[in-house]
């Protein structure tokens, strides 16, 4: 690809028409970055001055090698299977994070790309054990102990893209340097994966329980402080700071533990609706959640349902996990911003959400006295059958 100044840095970024990695492209061009986009669709949104989107799949490593042509580096964001049903399918999952990233790697040593940063997770260390304060010396969670197949297929990428660092390109005039970035759950403004479907919820009238310990403690990430710590990866990979990123995974969070459910209290609020009182074991909800994957299992392939919850979101959002960002601090010279969930809120009622209907309307009460059912329904299913140990 013929690039108008080749004296300017040039970057390219996988899954690009996402959330994160748009945001992430329009921070870089802003920098005097030449930045591309690579992504199987278009952005929504408009592209902006100094960032150009190229269609492909990191799945077909033509398209791979035709993009990367002429980049210095390549910030690996593209990934499939992380939330609802999507992570319920399993061959696309592994074609996209395992197979994907080898050619990601194996295109950046073919075309003489020096820095590679991954877009990783907590997943690859957290399969549902409590973990407070963990830090990147925990190991890897043995790959028969993920829940999912998402977080399995990351971590085997993110050994792959660790691995691969001090490699000679195949030019032989430098070495590829490799990183990872361990994201938490990601939060901001027109977020388009976990908001739009947690809202959905609420105004479904759906979001009427609560579960797991209320002391449990996890970590989230606004967008903005996730575009700092990657353009800081990509720096610490270079020369001018003595490559001290090579071969690192690094946490990234906002650096201030907090409830799940208490983190997204005043979006619901604000929104004008109740926020649950009802608090039901973890061990229930983590059972309703296997009981809907083995009923997708089943008719999937007929009706495609999205599930109310899957397992590793029970996991992830009932059980203590949070993690250091000392070694970010340390070595990437990262300090997490402080954001709420405002600028959330107000975008979701600009975009004309909020409570709208009275909850005594039949067509709630319809859809609460369904809900409350299938909940008794588990109750009884559950507790003379089920005792659940956890980690």
């Amino acid at each position: 690809m013929e690039r108008e100044n080749p004296n300017k840095e040039a970057v390219l970024i996988t899954g690009g028409s996402g959330y994160f990695g748009f945001r992430l492209g329009s921070a870089l061009a802003k920098n005097k970055v030449d930045v591309i986009l690579f992504d199987v669709s278009r952005p929504t949104q408009e592209i902006p001055k100094g960032v150009k989107f190229v269609k492909g799949d990191v799945c077909d490593i033509q398209e791979v090698e035709a993009a990367l042509q002429g980049m210095s580096c390549v910030f690996h964001i593209a990934s499939f299977g992380m939330s609802g049903r999507e992570q319920l399918n399993q061959k696309r999952i592994e074609e996209v994070n395992i197979k994907g990233t080898e050619n990601v790697i194996e295109t950046c040593r073919k075309v003489g790309i020096s820095k590679l940063v991954y877009t990783s997770t907590y997943n690859v260390v957290f399969g549902g054990q409590v973990i407070e304060n963990g830090d990147e010396s925990w190991p890897y969670l043995p790959l028969h102990l993920h829940p999912d197949h998402y977080s399995r297929t990351k971590a085997l990428a993110e050994m792959k893209v660790l691995e691969a660092n001090g490699t000679v390109l195949r030019d032989g005039q430098g070495i590829l340097r490799t990183c990872a970035l361990r994201p938490a759950g990601i939060y901001g403004p027109g977020e388009q994966r976990h908001l739009p479907r947690i809202v959905n919820y609420i105004e479904r009238g759906w979001f009427r329980f609560v579960y797991g310990d209320p002391s449990s403690l996890v970590d989230f990430v606004h967008v903005d402080n996730l575009v700092q710590a990657h353009i800081l990866a990509a720096e610490a990979l270079g020369a001018t700071k003595k490559h001290i990123a090579a071969g690192q995974p690094y946490f990234i969070s906002d650096g201030r533990p907090v409830n799940n459910f208490e983190f997204f209290r005043p979006l619901v609020e604000n929104l004008g609706y109740a926020f649950p009182t009802l608090h039901l074991p973890l061990s229930l909800v983590y059972f309703f959640a296997f009981f809907t994957e083995l009923v997708h299992f089943v008719v999937g392939r007929l009706y495609n349902f999205q599930p109310l919850l899957t397992r590793t979101e029970v996991y992830k959002t009932g059980v203590t996990h949070f993690f250091s960002l000392a070694k970010a601090r340390r070595e990437l010279g990262y300090e997490p911003q402080q954001y709420s969930l405002g600028e959330v809120v107000e975008w979701f009622q600009a975009h004309g959400h909020g409570q709208k209907f009275s909850m005594s309307s039949g067509k709630h009460f319809m859809r609460n006295a369904a809900l409350a059912f299938l909940v008794v329904g588990m109750v009884f299913l559950w507790f003379p059958r089920f005792s659940w140990s956890f980690f």
